[in-house]
């Protein structure tokens, strides 16, 4: 499931809908058709429906991190509406919760720091649904969603079974999952095991720990890494805000490379010049290096001008920006375009795009 939240809508809306309205870049062409289904039973028997009329059918939740073509999607768009959240099972130390896939996750992550319950504060903030989080294994701040899903509940498009995916067979890896790259499986709710506990749980990004005043590896009241969190993300343009068009973005385009050692060794010669590269050490001997530091190394500064109105954010070099608020995706897509390609040219190091693209290309 793309992540793209949709205002409040009709079961069918007219062709000329644009799906730009849909999302937080405020860019994308017209669905041929809109169908809202505000239940798991719905999402199933919509998707059902258009496949058994021969569509192309694109389920879409939150908004936040897709980047939809200026020809829009030419068959059914099911806008997904289910909400709610429910305890499965708690015991002294621990609580499962199920999450409906159209929840708005940090409605959820509120939730959780009200109730006591650790795990995802550090993700304060991020835009979307719920039911986006395992298709891109959301992460941020030191944590990931991977760590606190158990299992993920799926409408099977191949056999047509309702079933779930257990957390060990999500091919959960860095911003990526089974799911983020086939529409063989539409999500319709995930469940997370959280700590019962009313401190976070070890902060593990310098960042943050020093924001909060705490070593890393220290733990913090739950409400204060959440503050914490909001306030330094909205410093970067990372929280929504209809008046600010530093936000009007999918957050982070670019992923963080990680490399194996060798190719981590040749970007250190190609920016000796430069200083020590942001780096971070992954399993199997790869390094995780900082895909803004590159950026900005390349010559592409905070505020950076694109065609048509596009631009980095003023506030944060990852976050590509739709700032006229009138522009088209193949200007934001140019923009990335140019950056991927200096990038590359200046290092040797290949950027990849962290959204789902829908007809369109980098």
């Amino acid at each position: 499931m793309s992540d793209v939240y949709a205002h409040p809508s009709t079961d069918a809306q007219p062709a000329a809908d644009l799906l730009a309205g849909y999302t937080t870049l405020r860019l994308g062409g017209p669905a041929g058709r809109l169908v809202t289904a505000v239940s798991a039973e719905e999402i199933v028997q919509k998707v059902q429906q258009a496949q058994l009329q021969g569509e192309p059918v694109l389920v879409l939740a939150g908004g936040s991190n897709v980047v939809i073509g200026d020809q829009g999607f030419p068959g059914t768009v099911v806008l997904v509406r289910s909400r709610g959240l429910r305890v499965l099972t708690e015991d002294a130390d621990t609580v499962t919760v199920r999450v409906e896939a159209g929840e708005p996750w940090d409605d959820f992550v509120a939730a959780t720091v009200a109730n006591g319950w650790s795990g995802v504060e550090c993700l304060s903030g991020i835009p979307g649904s719920a039911g986006a989080t395992p298709i891109q294994n959301v992460g941020a701040y030191g944590q990931e969603v991977a760590e606190t899903i158990t299992g993920v509940q799926v409408y099977d498009r191949t056999d047509g079974s309702v079933g779930q995916v257990d957390a060990a067979d999500c091919g959960f890896a860095y911003r990526s999952s089974i799911f983020k790259y086939s529409d063989r499986w539409v999500v319709l709710s995930v469940d997370f095991r959280l700590a019962r506990s009313p401190l976070s749980g070890p902060v593990r990004y310098a960042e943050l720990a020093r924001s909060l005043g705490v070593e890393v590896g220290g733990r913090v009241p739950l409400a204060d890494a959440r503050s914490t969190v909001l306030r330094l993300r909205a410093g970067k343009g990372m929280v929504l805000d209809a008046d600010d068009p530093d936000t009007w973005s999918v957050g982070s385009f670019f992923t963080n490379p990680v490399l194996d050692r060798e190719a981590y060794e040749l970007l250190r010669e190609r920016a000796a010049d430069l200083g020590e590269p942001p780096s971070w050490p992954c399993p199997g001997d790869m390094v995780k290096v900082s895909a803004a530091w590159l950026i900005d190394k390349a010559g592409f500064a905070k505020g950076h001008p694109g065609p048509e109105g596009t631009a980095i954010s003023s506030k944060h070099t990852l976050a590509l920006t739709n700032r006229a608020g009138g522009t088209s995706t193949a200007a934001l897509v140019g923009l990335a375009r140019e950056i991927r390609d200096g990038v590359h040219s200046r290092f040797g190091i290949p950027l990849h795009p962290e959204p789902v693209l829908i007809n369109c290309t980098l």
